[in-house]
């Protein structure tokens, strides 16, 4: 094994952090989302179940601290060095009266961090209240101040590195919604159906494997199509139904979504001519994602298209994409809004998702795209029609 990336584009993203980090006056910033320590050194472990953090400064490698059972995946998918670890011990996980904070607070006081001005992430998933009450406590009179998603915004500009990886998540999530059209039928268990997804999107192609994706791929069937994110059953398909197939392609951790709709037979003539108008306004949603524009006129381009139609859908349209563990594959940043001002730039790399859900059936149909100079590139490649299975 071995970071994803090299030791240069690491060094890269950390200057970006450090940056905004001294715009924000800190001396050192704790980051406990798994997702911006792997953008920032490639750590890369399913370890994130218990307490670990990487501690941020202006003049050292950044130190990832954590369970001692897992100090190994630092040597092997991170540039760190030894110096760059100082776990917990094992009578520290998940007891009672001690927490693993302690630990690392009694780390960050003997660093010389006392009396700092020190930025926490405060609405990670996986850095607990009572993980920074233990923080608060234990390194005395230190200030802490939000910085949540401050690794976030430095992310959502993509090196060229990193959007070449995410073009092969894309060809894993078109290989994985190849499968799904092939497989999927009036009879077919869902389960079974999304067993033979998942094997692709693991098993990937002759070039290259990939990973489990942070978001769970899912299936909209039936009555189920009606909300907008139903886990699969093992329930059979049924002749008449409108599927909706929400899938993923995920390579070093970076992320690809593609959704697709299939009609199992005949279907209503709504499903069509609400598909034509979702394909329409994708496309005017298109046209309108260039750098220098506003992320909400991407979103006052599909509400033109939606009120041309009479639809009317009220969630965002889109979000940025990139690097990501489960539970989710969002960065938490630009949203596809209409009252978001967020100035686009070249480089940013969006799933634009347009989905419509009406009383007993919904549709969906999505891209993952990568902002250019000249407007848009879609990462993936893949028919836009309602797949109609015979």
């Amino acid at each position: 094994m071995a970071p994803a990336f090299s030791k240069k584009e690491y060094q890269v993203r950390l200057t970006k952090v450090r940056a905004s980090m001294q715009e924000r006056n800190l001396d050192a910033l704790v980051v406990g989302d798994p997702s911006n320590m792997n953008w920032l050194v490639g750590f890369d472990a399913w370890s994130m179940y218990v307490p670990q953090i990487l501690f941020i400064t202006h003049d050292k490698d950044p130190i990832w601290m954590g369970r001692n059972m897992d100090a190994g995946a630092v040597g092997l998918t991170t540039y760190l060095t030894a110096d760059s670890v100082m776990p917990y011990p094992e009578s520290y996980v998940q007891q009672s009266k001690v927490h693993p904070m302690e630990v690392v607070a009694n780390q960050i006081s003997h660093l010389g961090y006392t009396g700092k001005r020190i930025g926490y992430e405060s609405d990670s998933y996986f850095f607990s209240p009572k993980a920074f009450n233990c923080l608060k406590t234990g390194v005395m009179n230190a200030e802490w101040v939000d910085a949540d998603l401050l690794v976030n915004w430095c992310r959502v500009v993509k090196s060229k590195a990193e959007i070449d990886m995410m073009r092969k998540s894309a060809r894993l999530v078109q290989g994985a919604m190849t499968v799904a059209y092939e497989n999927i039928a009036p009879g077919v268990r869902q389960c079974d159906l999304m067993a033979k997804i998942v094997a692709k999107q693991v098993g990937g192609n002759t070039e290259f494997g990939g990973d489990l994706t942070a978001l769970s791929p899912l299936i909209l069937a039936g009555e189920a199509a009606t909300t907008a994110h139903p886990m699969w059953t093992d329930e059979k398909f049924v002749d008449g139904q409108t599927v909706a197939l929400e899938l993923g392609g995920t390579r070093k951790r970076y992320n690809a979504g593609l959704a697709r709709t299939v009609q199992l037979g005949r279907g209503p003539k709504a499903v069509f001519d609400t598909a034509s108008a979702v394909q329409e306004g994708l496309d005017a949603v298109l046209d309108n994602l260039k750098p220098g524009v506003e992320a909400g006129e991407a979103h006052r381009a599909w509400q033109a298209v939606l009120n041309k139609y009479g639809l009317v859908k009220d969630s965002r349209i889109g979000y940025s994409i990139g690097v990501g563990y489960s539970p989710d594959w969002g960065e938490h940043t630009v949203s596809l809004r209409d009252d978001d001002k967020t100035v686009l730039q070249s480089n940013m790399t969006l799933h634009v998702m347009l989905g419509m859900w009406m009383d007993d059936w919904g549709m969906e149909l999505s891209e993952t795209i990568a902002i250019t100079p000249q407007g848009v590139e879609c990462l993936t490649q893949f028919s836009r029609d309602v797949h109609v299975v015979d």
